[in-house]
C-alpha cells in the first residue's frame, strides 16, 4: 500500500485530502509545517513514505525550501506541489527546487489521486530495455537504471531519469513537450509544458559540462529536445 506524507497547513483541507487519501487505499502520515515534514522523514516514519504531497505557502518554512532540503535528502521521493494561486513564477520556483509535479488548489479528489498514481508509476522499473549505453563519457544503464559520467555515479530523481531514458532511447530522434508530458507524465491532456523543461534544465545542471551549452540533451527551437551528443 503506498503511503503518503502530506504536507498542508490548513487543517480542514489537510482532513479532507487524508480522508479522500485513505479511502483509495493510501497510508497516510500528515504535516502541518515543512519543519514537522522533515523530522518525519528523517525518522523512523521516513522510511514508508513513497510519496510527498506538499503545499507550497507553510507558515514557518515554505514550501520551496521544503522541497530543495527533501532533495538534499533524496533524489528518489517523488515531490507534488499544491499551489493555491496558480502562479507561474511560484510553480517555476517549486519546479526548480525540484518538484516532480503540481496541482492548483482547490484540488478534486480523483486529480490528486490520478496524478500521484502517476508519479509512483514513474519510480517503478521501466519497461524499456537494453544495453548499456555509452555516450561520450555519460553511460546509462537501462536495466539497472543507474547513470554514470566518467565514473561516478550521478543520483537522478525519477522524472529525470524517465526524461533521460525516453531522449537517449532513439539519439539524435527529436521528441516534442507534448510526447515527453505523454511518456514521462502520464499526462495526455492539459499537459504543462513547463514540467517538461523543468526537469530538462534540473537534468542539465547534473549531467552536463555546462549546462548552458548542453551537449547531451539539446534544445530544437520550436519543437522539442533530442539526445546527443554532439
Amino acid at each position: 500500500m503506498p503511503h503518503v506524507l502530506l504536507i498542508e497547513d490548513d487543517a480542514s483541507v489537510r482532513d479532507g485530502m487524508e480522508l479522500v487519501l485513505r479511502r483509495h487505499g493510501y497510508g497516510v502520515d500528515t504535516a502541518a509545517t515543512g519543519e514537522r515534514a522533515l523530522a518525519l522523514l528523517d525518522g523512523e516514519q521516513g522510511a514508508r513514505v513513497d510519496i510527498a504531497v506538499l503545499d507550497l505557502m507553510l507558515p514557518g518554512m515554505d514550501g520551496f525550501e521544503v522541497c530543495r532540503r527533501i532533495r538534499v535528502r533524496t533524489a528518489t521521493l517523488p515531490v507534488i506541489m499544491l499551489t493555491a494561486r496558480g502562479d507561474d513564477r511560484d510553480i517555476v520556483t517549486g519546479l526548480e527546487a525540484g518538484a516532480d509535479d503540481y496541482v492548483v488548489k482547490p484540488v478534486t479528489a480523483p486529480v490528486l489521486e490520478a496524478r500521484i498514481r502517476a508519479a509512483l508509476r514513474r519510480v517503478e522499473p521501466s519497461a524499456r530495455r537494453g544495453a548499456d549505453a555509452d555516450h561520450a563519457g555519460l553511460v546509462i544503464d537501462r536495466a539497472g537504471l543507474t547513470v554514470t559520467k566518467h565514473g561516478t555515479l550521478i543520483p537522478l530523481p525519477p522524472t529525470e531519469l524517465r526524461t533521460l531514458l525516453e531522449l537517449s532511447a532513439s539519439p539524435g530522434r527529436v521528441l516534442t513537450r507534448e510526447q515527453l508530458l505523454a511518456s514521462v507524465w502520464d499526462h495526455t491532456f492539459l499537459g504543462d509544458s513547463r514540467l517538461v523543461d523543468a526537469a530538462v534544465g534540473r537534468l542539465r545542471a547534473k549531467i552536463e559540462d555546462v549546462p548552458s551549452r548542453p551537449r547531451y540533451v539539446q534544445t530544437v527551437r520550436g519543437f522539442g529536445y533530442r539526445f546527443g551528443p554532439l
